[in-house]
C-alpha cells in the first residue's frame, strides 16, 4: 500500500570546492543541509553536483542525501538519490529512495519524492511504501 507524506522543508546549500576534473568540466559542488517538517520530521545531509547551461533556465543536478528522523511516527534513516534537469524552466525530477537504505523502523522503505517550490518556499510530496511493523 502506498502512503503519501507532505510538508515544508528548509534547505541550506553551501558551496564546496569541486575536484579538479569537475571544475574543468564546469560542474559546481554543494553540500546540503535540510530540515523536514510535517509527516516527515527529519534532518538530512548530503552533496550535490550541478551544471548550469548558458541557455537561460537549463541546468541539471545529481545529489545523494541521507535523511534521519521520523516518517509518520516511524523512526530511522534512508538515503535519497536525485537526478533532475530543467529545460528552459521546465523541471523533470527523479528523486527516489536508494534500495535497502532504510534503517530502524524504516527498513524496507521504497518511494519517490517530489520537491515543490512556490513563492520561494520549499515543500515535499513523498509517495512511499513500508512493510507492516513487526
Amino acid at each position: 500500500m502506498t502512503t503519501t507524506a507532505t510538508g515544508p522543508f528548509e534547505v541550506k546549500l553551501n558551496p564546496e570546492a569541486p575536484s579538479a576534473p569537475a571544475s574543468a568540466a564546469g560542474l559546481g559542488r554543494m553540500s546540503l543541509d535540510k530540515q523536514f517538517h510535517g509527516d516527515l520530521e527529519a534532518r538530512s545531509q548530503g552533496e550535490m553536483l550541478a551544471f548550469r547551461s548558458p541557455v537561460e533556465g537549463s541546468a541539471g543536478y545529481v545529489a545523494m542525501e541521507t535523511v534521519t528522523g521520523r516518517l509518520h511516527g516511524r523512526e530511522g534513516s534512508f538515503t535519497l538519490q536525485h537526478s533532475s534537469t530543467m529545460r528552459r524552466g521546465a523541471p523533470v525530477q527523479s528523486i527516489s529512495v536508494v534500495p535497502d537504505s532504510g534503517t530502524g523502523e524504516l527498513t524496507g522503505l521504497e518511494g519517490r519524492m517530489t520537491i515543490i517550490i512556490e513563492g520561494g518556499k520549499h515543500s515535499y510530496r513523498f509517495e512511499y511504501s513500508l512493510p507492516e511493523p513487526r
